[in-house]
């Protein structure tokens, strides 16, 4: 059993007093980990949903593993295609799904009609922290930049983790083109690892979208329109006015603290455990993400 309390008394001044007895919990790491442990979400990379309720999901977005797609939902959230748009899909321990208020209608400038395949890409230029265990959809599993990561020899992927934002596409060689996106909401369908471009994940409110009634149609689409959920606007954080934009921060995988806090996912050797497991799933280590404190600087 590998013990996490020598490393933290270095990383944590306070990790004696976190918790009983001599091990800390994956939430005791996060709640005392300095501020060189957390990592900036730039505004330009950061989406925000409103639904019509005034309910909001903050979406980070990933143009390094999707460039092509994130560009062009930048650019259909720039120009607020979004707004009046909806949740028109909720299926149980899979996915919602939205979509624009007309999807027919002509394109902003700069976007990619016919996006390529971007379900991996090359593994170079990643500096990967590898999970420790075995991942049983990829050879090689950890993370990189703050995100988890896949990979299987010189290509790298998002792994369609609860939270991971991906674009919907019909039967191949379509891609979709990022009009349509969903939300893992359930048990990880990492089935879909390099079958469809993911393109993002939500750092906040998915305990809005986990709570939405689910659809009673085919697929969990619902039945009928006016069961949709209404958004306001999909807008970039960079285009909404100082105060109203969010300011996160995720937890740097290349920090000592993240190593820790890995390490206490799988071993689990805080009082609550009887039997901890000893292994741990890509998707069960949630990068933890958490509001920019005043006077944080990173």
């Amino acid at each position: 059993m590998r013990r996490i309390l020598p490393i933290l008394a270095l990383l944590l001044p306070n990790a004696a007093s976190a918790a009983p007895g001599p091990h800390l919990s994956p939430a005791d790491i996060v709640a005392h980990a300095p501020d060189t442990a957390w990592a900036d979400v730039p505004a330009d990379r950061l989406l925000v949903m409103t639904l019509a309720d005034g309910r909001q999901v903050a979406i980070e977005l990933a143009p390094q593993f999707a460039p092509v797609h994130v560009g062009n939902i930048v650019h259909l959230a720039r120009a607020h295609r979004w707004a009046g748009g909806a949740i028109i899909r909720v299926q149980d321990n899979y996915v919602v799904q939205w979509a624009p208020r007309d999807e027919k209608a002509q394109p902003p400038a700069g976007f990619v009609a016919h996006p390529p395949a971007e379900y991996d890409r090359a593994r170079q230029g990643i500096s990967f922290h590898p999970l420790g265990f075995t991942d049983p959809y990829a050879p090689a599993a950890g993370f990189a930049t703050s995100w988890p990561v896949a990979a299987e020899g010189e290509r790298a992927w998002l792994p369609q983790c609860y939270g991971m934002v991906g674009v919907g596409r019909d039967m191949p060689p379509d891609t979709g083109d990022g009009r349509e996106l969903y939300v893992v909401n359930g048990e990880a369908p990492r089935q879909l690892d390099r079958n469809l471009a993911v393109v993002g994940r939500v750092l906040t409110g998915m305990e809005t979208l986990g709570a939405l009634p689910r659809g009673t149609a085919a697929l969990g689409f619902y039945a009928d329109k006016a069961q949709n959920v209404a958004i306001r606007d999909i807008a970039l954080a960079a285009d909404l006015p100082p105060a109203q934009q969010p300011h996160l921060q995720v937890m740097r995988t290349d920090s000592p603290t993240f190593s820790a806090y890995l390490d206490a996912r799988a071993n689990r050797t805080d009082p609550f455990f009887v039997r901890p497991a000893h292994g741990v799933a890509l998707c069960n280590v949630p990068v933890p993400v958490r509001p920019k404190r005043q006077g944080a600087a990173r």
